[in-house]
């Protein structure tokens, strides 16, 4: 019988990557940025542990969406309050808190329990271009220049 190897946590290397999301289109940044963030992209992947990396992403306001998406995806929040629910679209999104976008794709895109919040919170988006984790000295990620071509 084959066993399988598990990786001691103390042996996991975590290396930290930046992606400038300038131009990427929503969809094909976050499910590269998601495998990575899981440990897909490493060779002791484990499904049922956190072997995964940390992501920087940095101009989350110059994200792209095709089509009509940017007056027609709608984005829902509720309070919890009776009449609480609150509906803002793409465009009204991105104009306020465009980090969050980029969030809720990623995150929609992990397990759906506790490792994929372990995992969410290895993943830092930016507004602008700048972000405070120079001193973790992030590798640029390459991404696949034929899933980001529109």
């Amino acid at each position: 019988m084959n066993k399988t190897s598990l990786p001691p946590t103390d042996s996991i290397n975590r290396q930290w990557y930046l992606v400038d999301a300038e131009n990427q289109t929503l969809g094909r940044l976050a499910t590269e940025v998601a495998a990575v963030l899981r440990g897909k992209n490493n060779p002791n992947f484990t499904p049922h542990m956190d072997t995964g990396d940390f992501v920087v992403i940095v101009n989350a306001e110059k994200i792209q969406v095709s089509g009509r998406k940017p007056q027609q995806k709608l984005y829902r929040r509720h309070s919890g309050r009776p009449g609480g629910m609150k509906v803002e679209t793409f465009e009204a999104l991105q104009e306020r808190i465009p980090e969050r976008i980029v969030e809720k794709a990623i995150k929609g895109m992990l397990p759906h329990n506790a490792l994929g919040r372990q995992m969410f919170r290895k993943l830092k988006v930016y507004k602008g271009s700048e972000h405070p984790h120079a001193a973790q000295q992030p590798q640029p990620l390459k991404l696949d220049p034929a899933a980001s071509a529109k």
